[in-house]
């Protein structure tokens, strides 16, 4: 019986709370950071952003145990690369970048009137050019990312997170 009103608790506080965003302090961030925020730039990291996203299932390099992701995240550098060096040369875009796994600096950030802190936080970041854009980001462990939409002009987010689709399978 307790299992049962744990459970949906855990349920009812996801539901309510699900256009806010809440990221554990053992989390481990994803980032890709544009050269600039010129069009070409911002274009370029999008589609570096998708083929990363589309071609690496983020959910098996994460874990439920945070060393095991770790090490999946680690491992996978080497595909990082590949797809990032066959999206550049797709793209016949001659720019350098640096992929950085460790601890990084995030700024502050407001999205959607939620506030995340600046500060240092364990990440793996993909660095395109100079690094002076805008950038996407997600949350590898646990795995959360919020995706834009297709449509430019849309300020629409698409949530996605593991465990919220499993519940949804389940319930």
């Amino acid at each position: 019986m307790k299992k049962i009103i744990i459970i949906l608790a855990i349920v009812i506080t996801i539901f309510s709370f699900n256009k806010m965003v809440v990221i554990p302090k053992d989390a481990i961030r994803f980032r890709v950071i544009a050269s600039s925020n010129s069009k070409e730039d911002q274009d370029l990291k999008r589609v570096v952003v998708n083929n990363l996203t589309s071609k690496i299932n983020f959910s098996s390099l994460a874990s439920t145990n945070i060393d095991v992701a770790r090490k999946n995240i680690k491992e996978a550098i080497p595909m990082f690369k590949e797809v990032i060096d066959n999206t550049l040369e797709e793209e016949d875009a001659s720019i350098n970048y640096t992929i950085n796994y460790g601890e990084n600096h995030f700024p502050r950030k407001e999205y959607k009137n939620v506030y995340y802190e600046e500060g240092n936080y364990e990440s793996l970041v993909v660095t395109l050019g100079d690094g002076k854009g805008k950038n996407f980001w997600c949350v590898l462990f646990p795995p959360l990312c919020l995706i834009e939409k297709d449509n430019k002009n849309s300020k629409d987010v698409e949530y996605k997170s593991f465990i919220k689709e499993i519940i949804d399978k389940y319930f």
